[in-house]
């Protein structure tokens, strides 16, 4: 593997026979740390947002599978 860098991109340069899911995996991190690179949310604001999200997820499912709520509180 190689790395070159010209004065706009960063290029990689990697053998042919290289796993494409592994390079998707780097590619996703890449992703994730651009994305992340200025947020300045904390964990327990992280924690929360899964949990809602989550609880949607769940709430439409179990609507969509027509189980009733009282169960399940």
């Amino acid at each position: 593997m190689t790395i070159e860098q010209t004065k706009s991109e960063i290029i990689f340069r990697i053998q042919r026979n290289t796993d494409i899911d592994d390079l998707q995996d780097l590619v996703d991190y890449f992703l994730y740390r651009s994305v992340t690179r200025k947020a300045k949310a904390t964990l327990k604001q992280i924690d929360d947002l899964v949990k809602e999200v989550k609880k949607g997820r769940w709430d439409k499912t179990r609507e969509k599978l027509g189980l009733v709520s009282e169960l399940f509180c």
